[in-house]
């Protein structure tokens, strides 16, 4: 594992998994990112992207790990029972989760989502040491020789956005959020202020977005905005509709660099869009 802060896309999609060939070059998964650095490993989201990179892990036994959710949505939370680490008894995942209020929390989530009619087996199956842990969105959290800070998006049933730093670089992951519309978000602003990456939740065009407003998502052209604002490094555009084909992102992509030209001091594009096996190293 390299020792430099690095991000690794698993799954960039939003809302369902997309199989076919026009989701090919981007990819077809939900949400997913690993993040490294120092030896240590962070994995934000469970969604079907999860499922590989498990595989990956699987043959690195013994493993011990961070999983943090955004939020525990469907999409963002269906990849954790295809999670290869969970089902060796030597590995250690620790999950954690900053959204939910009582009665809610992170366990029972992950229980109900097991258990009949749902599925067929229950959370007694995983053989990891697995502990489940929460938090409040806005804390500071301790991941080691990494330093990470939270804050409260706008979606419905609540979300996190992170903040994650290490030897002097930052990553952001901002996603599902829904753009205010009478100005920017001053949280994510000030969450996001010198990052060297942000992920934004772009799963809309402007031009799309009055037709979905408070379904809690945002546009590219917005993170464009939020990045601009907050003085960011390079935009990763992300969580892309699964009515969002290779074809269409492909003119996003087009855009998204004429919009916003040229490189960072560390030789990243100022604006890219996400697909599966993407790695960004700050």
């Amino acid at each position: 594992m390299a020792n430099g802060l690095k991000v690794r896309f698993w799954g960039v999609r939003g809302s369902i998994s997309c199989s076919g060939a026009e989701y090919t070059r981007y990819g077809g998964n939900t949400s997913c990112l690993e993040v490294t650095a120092g030896g240590r490993r962070l994995i934000f989201d469970a969604g079907t992207g999860m499922r590989p990179l498990g595989l990956e892990l699987a043959r690195q036994a013994p493993i011990d790990i961070d999983i943090y959710f955004t939020h525990t949505h469907l999409d963002h939370i269906i990849g954790l029972t295809f999670f290869a680490p969970l089902f060796e008894k030597r590995n250690s995942v620790r999950l954690w989760a900053g959204h939910l209020q009582s009665p809610h929390a992170l366990k029972k989530v992950v229980s109900k989502l097991m258990q009949a009619p749902l599925y067929p087996v229950s959370l007694e199956v995983f053989q990891a040491r697995v502990e489940f842990n929460e938090f409040k969105s806005g804390d500071k959290l301790a991941c080691g020789d990494m330093t990470m800070r939270t804050a409260p998006l706008n979606h419905p049933n609540g979300a996190t956005g992170y903040r994650v730093e290490y030897g002097g670089k930052s990553i952001c992951y901002i996603t599902d959020t829904e753009q205010q519309g009478d100005g920017l978000d001053k949280t994510i602003v000030d969450l996001c202020r010198g990052a060297d990456v942000m992920i934004y939740d772009s799963s809309y065009t402007d031009a799309e977005y009055p037709r979905y407003k408070g379904w809690g998502h945002s546009t590219w052209q917005e993170g464009m905005r939020v990045a601009d604002a907050a003085g960011v490094g390079t935009l990763a555009i992300f969580h892309h509709d699964p009515s969002h084909d290779d074809a269409f992102m492909d003119g996003v992509a087009r855009e998204a660099a004429a919009a916003r030209p040229g490189t960072t001091a560390s030789g990243l594009p100022r604006a890219i869009v996400a697909h599966e096996g993407l790695t960004l190293s700050p």
